[in-house]
């Protein structure tokens, strides 16, 4: 991340079957190895399973878990006189829709399950419904941010 210049965000074009960013940016998260197809395969999959689950739109479940599991607060260190303190801050919308991602991934790569898509689709309705490994990372997130609010007179 450069110092000075702004960095350039590139439009992510949307997906091919639901017509949205969101998703879209989700599969680029689950691709590994430049496997695209592999990658929109495992999370079309896991939105069949969720639909036929909860017969209701996957993309509503989806978009549901990942409000849930955005946190608002994250601790980040920060050096004062030979001491580092982790300081409470407010995180920006876009990272905060990326660590939700990135969290929900960990959760369901860590999951047992037969396929991907089923861990996918377990922990996706996990998080919709405020449980999992998804919410608990962001709780203890905000409980560590809540801890150390004595120091956010230090935040820069």
């Amino acid at each position: 991340m450069p110092r000075r210049a702004r960095v350039i965000h590139r439009q992510v074009p949307p997906d091919a079957k639901y017509h949205n960013r969101t998703v879209s940016k989700f599969i680029n998260k689950i691709m590994l190895s430049g496997k695209k197809a592999t990658a929109e395969g495992i999370l079309y999959d896991a939105f069949d399973i969720i639909e036929n689950q909860t017969r209701r739109s996957p993309i509503e479940t989806f978009e549901q878990a990942l409000r849930n599991a955005m946190p608002l607060l994250e601790v980040k260190p920060r050096r004062v006189g030979g001491a580092t303190y982790q300081v409470p801050v407010e995180i920006r919308g876009e990272r905060r829709t990326s660590l939700a991602m990135r969290w929900l991934l960990d959760a369901a790569r860590s999951r047992s399950g037969r396929s991907m898509a089923e861990k996918l689709a377990g922990e996706l309705l996990d998080a919709a419904h405020g449980t999992g490994a998804t919410i608990k990372r962001r709780e203890d997130t905000h409980r560590m941010a809540e801890a150390n609010r004595a120091f956010s007179h230090y935040r820069w």
